[in-house]
C-alpha cells in the first residue's frame, strides 16, 4: 500500500523552487533567537562581577576594575540588542515576503490547473467550495507561514541553545529542568492526531458555507420573487451553526493544549529553583550561574506556553494544505493534444459518433454530419434531443464515447484545446457577461483591441444603437452576469463578441431566442454577412433562422432522424414539416 503523503511534505515539495529562501529565513530565525536569549548570560555575568569583583569571569579577558567590566558588559550588550534587532527585521521580511509568493503562487497554480479541468468536473462540484479553497485556504497557509512557522523554529532553537548551556553549567539541573520537554513533544502528537480531523471538518464546513452563499448570491432575484427569504436564512442559519459547531469542536481540544503544557513547565521551573538554591547554598554553583540558569529556565519553558497557539496555527494551517493539494492534483479527465498549424478548415466531421452523460444513459447514437468549408448547417429538434451536447463535444468539454469529430484531418483528439478553441467563435444560450464595462465585454479575450472595431462589431450584431442609448454608451457597466441588461441586449453583446472574435467556425446555440421580432430579423441579416465565407452551425427552435441553411439536421432522442435543405424536408412531410407547420400557424 503506498504512503499516504502529509501535508507537510506536500508543501515541502511544492516550495522545492524556493528552498534557497526558506533556509536564509530559518538563518535569519535562529540567529535572532540566539541573540534573544543572550541577555540572561549579561545579567548572569553582571551579577558575577558585582559579587566577586576582580575574581569575576569578566576579569580573565583583561578587564580590572569592576567598573571597567561592567562597561565592556553594556557594550556587549548593546551590539547583542543591535543583533538581535537587525536579525528580527531580516527574519519577518524574508518569511512574509515568502508567505506572500507562496500564497501567490499556490492561488495561481490552483486557479490555471482548475481552467484545466474538464467541464464535467464543475458541474458537480460546488462553486463556493473551489472559491473557499482557492481564497480562504491559501491564506490560512499564508498566516502560518508569515509567523507559525518562525516561531516553530525559534522554539526548537531555544531548547537546543539553553540546553546546550544548562548541561555547561549544571547537568544535573538541565536534566530536571528539561523533564517537561518529552512530555511537551508526546503531548503535541497526541494532540495533533486528534484535532487534525476535527480540522479538516471546519474547512469543508467553511466550504459549504461559502457555497451555499455563493449560490445564494448569484440567485437572489429568484429567492425573493419566490419570497424564499426566510427559508434560505433559516438554511444558511444552519450550515453557519455547522461550521460553529465544527470550529468550537476543534477549540475545545486546542485550548486544553496550552493549559496542560503550562503545569508540566511549572514543575520544571520550581526543578531549577530548588535545585538550583541548594547547589548555591552548598557552594557548587555561583550565584551569578544561578541567576543565569533561573533567567534561561523562563525563556525555555514560558515559550512552550505558546506552542499551543503555534501548534493549533499549523494545524489549520495543515488541514488548508490538504484541500489545496486534492484540487491541484485533481487528475485532468480530457488529455490534450498537441497544437497545429493555422491550416484552414475544410471540414467538420461528426464521424458516427455516440455519448453519455452517465455510462448507461446516451444521449447521442450513431451521429454522422458533415460541415464542408464555408459552408452553414443547421440542427433542430425538440428539448433534449441532444443538439446542445453535439455543440459541447465540437468544443470538447466533453469527448465522445464512440466515434471520432474530425477538424479538418485531424481527430479533436489530436488538437491541442487552446488552438481548437481559438478557431471557434460561440454564442450559446447562457449569455454570460462579465462585471465590466460593454466595451470590455464585447472585447472579451482579445488584447489591445481597437474602439473602432469593437464598434464595428456591435453594428453588426445591431447592438450599436441600444449600446449608445446606455447611460455611459460603452463605458456603461453591465453588473455582475449582465444583470443590468435585459436578455435580449446581453444576447447581442454577445453576438458582438463573438464577431469581435472573427474565428474560422461560428457556433449559434439559440443566438435568437431572447430576443423580440423585430430584433431577431435585424440579427439575422447580420448573422447572414457573418456566416458567408465561414463554416457555420447553427442550433435553433425557430425554424425561420435557419431556412437558408445549406443542410438541416432533425434530431430526436439522440439519433438524426432526417437531413436535407428547407424545401426538401417540407416535402418529406417528416417532423420538420410538423414543426414548420406549428410555427408557422398553419
Amino acid at each position: 500500500m503506498k504512503e499516504e503523503t502529509t501535508p507537510l511534505k506536500r508543501l515541502l515539495k511544492y516550495m522545492k523552487a524556493r528552498r534557497g529562501t526558506v533556509w536564509l529565513a530559518t538563518i535569519y530565525s535562529i540567529l535572532n533567537k540566539i541573540f534573544d536569549i543572550a541577555p540572561p548570560l549579561l545579567i548572569g555575568m553582571t551579577v558575577d562581577v558585582v559579587v566577586k569583583k576582580e575574581d569575576s569571569f569578566v576579569a580573565g579577558f583583561g578587564f580590572h576594575t569592576m567598573m571597567e567590566q561592567i562597561y565592556a558588559i553594556a557594550g556587549l550588550t548593546i551590539v547583542v540588542w543591535v543583533l538581535e534587532s537587525f536579525f528580527e527585521y531580516l527574519l519577518k521580511v524574508k518569511w512574509r515576503g515568502l508567505a506572500q509568493n507562496v500564497q501567490n503562487d499556490l492561488r495561481l497554480d490552483t486557479y490555471n490547473h482548475v481552467q484545466k479541468l474538464e467541464l464535467s468536473y464543475f458541474e458537480n462540484k460546488s462553486t463556493g467550495n473551489l472559491i473557499s479553497i482557492m481564497n480562504d485556504d491559501v491564506n490560512q497557509l499564508e498566516r502560518f507561514l508569515d509567523d507559525g512557522a518562525n516561531s516553530l523554529i525559534q522554539v526548537a532553537t531555544t531548547v537546543i541553545s539553553i540546553g546546550i548551556i544548562f548541561f555547561y553549567f549544571s547537568p544535573l539541573i538541565a536534566a530536571l529542568s528539561f523533564l517537561p520537554v518529552p512530555m511537551v513533544l508526546f503531548g503535541s502528537y497526541f494532540f495533533q492526531k486528534r484535532i487534525e480531523k476535527r480540522y479538516r471538518s471546519v474547512r469543508d464546513n467553511a466550504g459549504l458555507l461559502n457555497s451555499i452563499l455563493n449560490n445564494n448570491l448569484a440567485g437572489i432575484a429568484t429567492i425573493k420573487s419566490y419570497c424564499a427569504e426566510v427559508f434560505e436564512a433559516k438554511r444558511i442559519k444552519e450550515q453557519s451553526t455547522s461550521y460553529a459547531m465544527a470550529n468550537f469542536s476543534a477549540i475545545k481540544l486546542s485550548s486544553l493544549f496550552s493549559p496542560l503544557i503550562r503545569m508540566v513547565i511549572l514543575c520544571g521551573f520550581l526543578m531549577t529553583m530548588i535545585v538550583g538554591a541548594n547547589k548555591v547554598q552548598s557552594g557548587a554553583l555561583e550565584i551569578g550561574s544561578y541567576s543565569v540558569l533561573i533567567f534561561l529556565t523562563q525563556r525555555l519553558l514560558w515559550p512552550l506556553t505558546s506552542l499551543g497557539q503555534t501548534y493549533d496555527l499549523f494545524q489549520r494551517a495543515m488541514a488548508s494544505a490538504n484541500r489545496i493539494f486534492d484540487l491541484m492534483e485533481t487528475p485532468l479527465g480530457i488529455k490534450d493534444g498537441d497544437a497545429i498549424s493555422d491550416e484552414e478548415v475544410e471540414s467538420i466531421h461528426f464521424n458516427n459518433i455516440s455519448f453519455a452523460y452517465e455510462e448507461g444513459f446516451n444521449v447521442l447514437n450513431g451521429i454522422d454530419i458533415k460541415v464542408d468549408s464555408g459552408k452553414t448547417i443547421a440542427i433542430v429538434g425538440s428539448t433534449g434531443s441532444g443538439k446542445s451536447t453535439l455543440v459541447k463535444l465540437l468544443l470538447r468539454f466533453y469527448d465522445c464515447t464512440k466515434g471520432a469529430i474530425e477538424l479538418g484531418s485531424h481527430r479533436l483528439t489530436e488538437i491541442s484545446q487552446q488552438d481548437l478553441r481559438k478557431k471557434i467563435s460561440y454564442v450559446g444560450q447562457d449569455n454570460y457577461l462579465f462585471h465590466g464595462t460593454v466595451e470590455e465585454n464585447i472585447a472579451y479575450g482579445i488584447e489591445n483591441a481597437n474602439r473602432e472595431e469593437i464598434i464595428k462589431a456591435a453594428k453588426t450584431a445591431e447592438a450599436h444603437e441600444f449600446i449608445m442609448s446606455l447611460p455611459n454608451g460603452y463605458q456603461t457597466l453591465v453588473g455582475e452576469r449582465g444583470q443590468k441588461l435585459s436578455g435580449g441586449q446581453r444576447q447581442r453583446i454577445s453576438i458582438a463578441r463573438a464577431v469581435m472574435k472573427n474565428s474560422p467556425i461560428f457556433i449559434f446555440d439559440e443566438a435568437t431566442s431572447a430576443v423580440d421580432n423585430e430584433t431577431e430579423a435585424a440579427i439575422q441579416r447580420s448573422l447572414n454577412k457573418i456566416t458567408n465565407e465561414k463554416t457555420t452551425i447553427m442550433i435553433a427552435h425557430r425554424l425561420s433562422t435557419i431556412r437558408h441553411a445549406h443542410q438541416i439536421y432533425v434530431l430526436e432522442k439522440g439519433v438524426v432522424t432526417e437531413n436535407g435543405t428547407h424545401e426538401e424536408l417540407l416535402a418529406k412531410g417528416g417532423m420538420y414539416k410538423s414543426l414548420w407547420s406549428v410555427q408557422t400557424g398553419e
